[in-house]
């Protein structure tokens, strides 16, 4: 920024005077671009717009150039144009001059060595004449070691002046910030580059190498003390290297005792053995890995060992006459460790291949020692011995807690208050109890029977309930496989034997033809066929009824008149009671649907209805079949809530 000094006058401040014409300092582009491509062109300004007379002709030149005519001939040759202008940056970009060296630190806190060479390499960058010294990286050197001197212009001395490529060569020595270095070589690009430019490079020289580091690479001197087996050796060898036995411990023959598995690890490094046990899941044991410590187990003890207490005092080869070593292993064998006997089955790949290479040993046939499972004992069924439900005793013998029988719901839920009832005789050599008259209820929600028996009066035995809920099953079926009645099995005339009594059915309810004709698919042609046939004469009685009620009083009357009856029997709380229609069914002994008036009355008068006479002798008029018969269904629905 400053015109040149005036000679002789140093470069300090107050010495230069600056140039008030020049404005501008910066440098000439020498780089552009022309159709898309990148090229040099020549600068012809300078620092401060200074015109430059460089790569240009001189006065002479175009003096000759203009003086000079044209020939006839073809004349002198032109004269090569003048090469393009490279600038430094892009000429030397990648170019590294590389020097051999070393320098000598003294060590003033060690015994061992007074000075250390530590040797480096000086780059020098051509491009911008900047240098660099960089030491190889030695491992466990305890040194900061690498870039000693990071790339930068070095000064030469105190002028000002640096280091220039002209300044370097071989067997020199050059001061760099306080340490002295030694060039004793450099690489071939450095030293066909610095022929090239006519320097003369001084033969190179050896390197010389720090004394302690080569002492440290000597053979230190050994003690070594006699003895029959090297264990260092065997250490250094064997380190790491483990062999692996699988064993079971079988102590079947105590009491509680297991067949349990276990590894043993035998460590090559120092004949010491491990013994780990093998844990599965929810076996029942403590995690404890170990069950002997890795240590050196004897095999055989001295004569004097009886006497030796063992409790306190550690064993050592005073003791003991021989221990176990490689040779006390092998699959198929047994061994005996501290007092517990184990059996070696197999051992991995590792131990397989040692075996081979020290002994030559090949056969490694695993021994399979896997319990058969023991064969599967049939469970014998106990007969049924009659008290509960079959499913519910046979939960007994599956398990100590029995389970209640599975259920099935959904057919619950769809059969729910469903109740198929058919009237039914007991078969009987007595003619007393052939004259006994039951009610035989289905439940299709869980397939149980129940039997009631109405009570007459006068009869001598007392009525009630026959059978409780519960499944009766078929003659000839067995516990294993019980068959049950099912409502395809009740059909009129049909006999049915519960639990050895036998009854024949007599009649049925009527809703049990309705639940059979929606239900077609469910049961056979011939059991819907006889209740059709056994329904046929009453419902044509009751055909005949309504069709003379209608030409009578009318049946909207009587259907004016049964809900009279419903909304008194709601006034006193009057649940229906279907013990009503079993008696009526029961003293219809024809199944006709009719009854006689003297007989109607007495089951009327039997279960005192809350209903006004006037409105009971109305039904009962209305319901009245020629002189001396009653219709009672149409009594019975009146009464139905």
């Amino acid at each position: 920024m400053s015109a040149h000094p005036v000679q002789g006058l140093p470069l300090l401040p107050g010495s230069a005077f600056s140039d008030p014409t020049k404005s501008t300092f910066h440098r000439s582009q020498t780089l552009g671009y022309r159709n898309g491509f990148a090229c040099s062109r020549l600068p012809t300004m300078g620092i401060g717009r200074e015109r430059l007379y460089v790569n240009q002709l001189s006065q002479a030149e175009l003096d000759e150039l203009s003086n000079k005519r044209p020939t006839l001939t073809y004349g002198q040759a032109k004269q090569a144009p003048p090469s393009d202008f490279i600038p430094a940056h892009v000429a030397f970009d990648k170019k590294v001059l590389k020097f051999d060296a070393y320098f000598q630190e003294d060590v003033p806190i060690s015994t061992e060595e007074h000075f250390r060479i530590r040797q480096v390499g000086i780059y020098y960058y051509l491009e911008d004449d900047s240098m660099s010294v960089m030491e190889p990286i030695v491992e466990n050197s305890g040194i900061p070691q690498g870039k000693l001197i990071k790339r930068q212009r070095i000064p030469k001395n105190d002028r000002g002046d640096h280091y220039h490529w002209k300044d370097l060569n071989r067997g020199m020595n050059i001061t760099i910030y306080g340490k002295t270095f030694r060039i004793i070589d450099c690489d071939p690009f450095t030293q066909v580059f610095l022929e090239s430019q006519g320097i003369e490079l001084n033969p190179p020289e050896k390197m010389i190498f720090d004394p302690y580091t080569e002492l440290r690479k000597m053979p230190m001197r050994m003690y070594v003390t006699p003895s029959n087996f090297d264990q260092l050796k065997q250490f250094l060898t064997f380190d790491k290297q483990v062999l692996r036995f699988y064993a079971v411990w079988d102590d079947t023959e105590n009491m509680f005792g297991e067949n349990r598995p276990f590894l043993i690890h035998y460590y090559l490094a120092d004949d010491t053995v491990e013994v780990r046990e093998l844990h599965e899941r929810n076996d029942g044991r403590d995690p404890f890995p170990v069950l002997i410590r890795r240590q050196r187990l004897p095999k055989s003890f001295v004569d004097k060992m009886k006497t030796f207490p063992r409790c306190v005092l550690e064993i050592s080869n005073q003791e003991v006459l021989e221990w176990y070593t490689v040779k006390d292993f092998a699959v198929g064998k047994p061994v005996t460790l501290l007092g517990r006997s184990f059996f070696i089955y197999d051992c991995d790949e590792f131990t397989r291949q040692f075996y081979y290479e020290k002994f030559g040993i090949t056969d490694f046939q695993p021994v399979d020692v896997k319990k058969k499972s023991p064969e599967e004992v049939p469970q014998i069924i106990p007969p049924y011995n009659g008290y509960g439900f079959l499913e519910d005793s046979l939960q007994n013998c599956f398990s100590l807690l029995p389970q209640p029988p599975r259920k099935n719901f959904i057919k619950m839920l769809e059969n729910d208050h469903k109740v198929l009832r058919y009237q039914v005789a007991l078969e009987s050599p007595n003619p007393e109890e052939r004259k006994r008259r039951f009610i035989l209820s289905y439940f299709l929600s869980t397939d149980m029977i129940s039997i009631y028996e109405p009570p007459v009066r006068n009869s001598g035995i007392i009525g009630g309930k026959y059978l409780g809920k519960t499944k009766v099953p078929k003659p000839g079926s067995t516990t294993d496989n019980p068959v049950y009645y099912e409502p395809a099995d009740l059909t009129v005339g049909a006999m049915v034997e519960v639990f050895g009594h036998r009854f024949i059915i007599t009649d049925a309810d009527e809703y049990v033809l309705n639940y059979m004709e929606s239900n077609v698919e469910s049961f056979p042609a011939a059991t819907l066929q006889s209740l059709r046939d056994h329904f046929a004469p009453r419902r044509t009685a009751a055909q005949a009824a309504e069709s003379q009620l209608a030409a009578g009083t009318g049946r909207q009357e009587l259907e004016e008149l049964v809900k009279q009856v419903q909304e008194q029997l709601k006034r006193h709380n009057y649940l229906s009671n279907s013990s009503m229609r079993e008696a009526f069914l029961h003293h219809d002994q024809d199944g006709s649907g009719f009854l006689d008036k003297a007989e109607f009355f007495a089951l009327c008068n039997r279960f005192n209805l809350p209903v006004s006479d006037a409105l009971v002798n109305k039904l009962i008029s209305l319901c009245s079949h020629g002189e001396n018969k009653i219709n009672y269904h149409d009594f019975i629905r009146a009464f139905s809530c």
